[in-house]
């Protein structure tokens, strides 16, 4: 039903068949409840739609015989879902049901018996109207979710009718009549009108970001990639959270760790990130060549006594000083090979291997190679929840050197470990830091909102659980 999109737009995390999960998501039964609370003005406006049309009929009454009758003009003037219910079929579908609602309807009559004729209005008050719908969720083409009614049953416990204008006497010829089979024409009305409504809501689905743009070198694609566990509790869903190069979708020589989400149902929903996701971004970077920066010394506060300059280095390599006196200096740092991020409880880190190339920049703007260093360091990170997104930002741990390349004869490299933190510290985190802020975004839906998510880290995977909103 339409009341029910705004539950089963959280269902966009739905999944269908395929590879283990990089993101996994659960749904959990105060998000049904939540759905079900704002979706049920949507439905009461929907019904309100309902046309019952003009219909016809007779009775036999005796002793006087046949008397024919007709209604037309019916509309609703009024409508109450007092009671509604949400809930989860194990391994099939979502239910939702309506008991004790009422309609008010109005419209005009007409009766005739033998050359007697005569009409008016009438106030018609349908009771105990149930409604109980389940609801399929497929996977579309595009590893979207989709929804289909899968059974529907509506029943109309009374209907009493109040007749205005004409012969009192006429009344009491088809009033029973007039009220069983409008109860009847209401009940065939509400089942299609489920069945053609659930659909409508699929182009709200369509809205999920299966292949969402993070930069111009990286996409993230949310397609579902396994059935839906639905238990009596919760949906729990698999997304396949996995980076790609853009326009290149390029598998990494890796796959992902299959983890379970906690037992957890104080939140609407929780969606864990496993550490596959995040190492397949950096996949994606190093292979793209953006895990590459040129360092100067303009990028090292001026407050800071080491700079870029022969000078300094000359200092622990004296032979820079003497073959390239004077100059300013210019590091080139690149992943050697790909990142690797590890997920424990509490603790997020990345080891990083680069190799660093430092030329001397000639008054000509010539770069002269001066060395090459192969540099492993490791970074901790810290994650966080901003918006719709993931962000993060970086602190140094520990780093070792070893040289890769002299062009100025052989010297220790362990002198140089000083002047290496400062640039890693002042002038490459930074600019990391930067980029990690602009984070990337989560799967979602419409306008949808977080409320006061919480991100905890544990093993193989970090943990986001939340409440939801949505506007529109």
């Amino acid at each position: 039903m339409v009341c029910l999109w705004c539950v089963l737009v959280l269902l966009t995390l739905l999944p269908a068949s395929q590879s283990t999960a990089g993101v996994k998501v659960r749904l959990t039964q105060k998000a049904l409840e939540y759905g079900r609370q704002i979706g049920i003005t949507v439905l009461q406006q929907k019904l309100k739609t309902i046309t019952v049309p003009d219909f016809s009929g007779s009775t036999r009454v005796r002793p006087i015989g046949k008397v024919r009758f007709s209604f037309t003009r019916m509309r609703i003037v009024s409508l109450g879902l007092p009671k509604s219910a949400v809930g989860l079929v194990p391994g099939t579908s979502v239910k939702f049901s309506i008991r004790n609602a009422f309609i008010k309807m109005q419209g005009n009559w007409r009766v005739k018996y033998l050359f007697i004729r005569d009409s008016g209005s009438f106030d018609l008050s349908v009771n105990d109207l149930t409604i109980t719908t389940s609801i399929a969720i497929l996977r579309d083409a595009t590893g979207r979710p989709a929804v289909n009614s899968a059974g529907c049953s509506a029943t109309v416990g009374s209907a009493k009718v109040k007749f205005r204008g004409g012969a009192s006497w006429l009344y009491n010829l088809f009033r029973s009549s007039a009220g069983k089979a409008i109860r009847k024409a209401l009940e065939k009305k509400i089942c299609p009108l489920v069945a053609k409504t659930i659909p409508d809501m699929n182009p709200r689905l369509k809205t999920l970001n299966v292949l969402a743009k993070v930069d111009k070198y990286a996409e993230i694609e949310y397609s579902m990639v396994a059935s839906p566990v639905i238990s009596k509790e919760s949906i729990d869903l698999s997304l396949k959270g996995e980076f790609y190069n853009i326009g290149q979708h390029r598998e990494p020589p890796f796959s992902p760790t299959p983890f379970s989400l906690p037992l957890q149902n104080s939140n609407m929903l929780y969606i864990g990130l496993s550490a596959f996701t995040v190492n397949s971004a950096a996949f994606v970077y190093h292979t793209a060549g953006a895990l590459s920066l040129y360092i100067t010394d303009d990028m090292i506060p001026s407050n800071i006594p080491i700079r870029l300059n022969t000078r300094t280095f000359g200092t622990f390599i004296p032979q820079i000083a003497k073959m390239y006196p004077g100059l300013m200096m210019k590091l080139h740092m690149k992943t050697a090979k790909v990142p690797i991020i590890t997920f424990q409880p509490n603790n997020v880190t990345v080891q990083a291997s680069s190799t660093v190339t430092a030329y001397a920049i000639q008054p000509s703007a010539t770069l002269s190679p001066l060395f090459v260093l192969n540099l492993d360091a490791s970074v901790s990170a810290r994650i966080y929840v901003t918006g719709l997104k993931v962000a993060g930002s970086l602190t140094l741990n520990s780093f070792e050197m070893t040289l890769g390349k002299s062009y100025v004869g052989l010297f220790q490299v362990k002198p140089l470990d000083t002047i290496f933190a400062t640039v890693l510290r002042w002038a490459v985190l930074p600019i990391v830091n930067v980029n990690l802020r602009k984070g990337y975004p989560l799967p979602a839906v419409g306008k949808m909102n977080l409320i006061n998510p919480k991100l905890q880290v544990l093993q193989d995977y970090a943990l986001i659980g939340t409440d939801l909103k949505f506007t529109g």
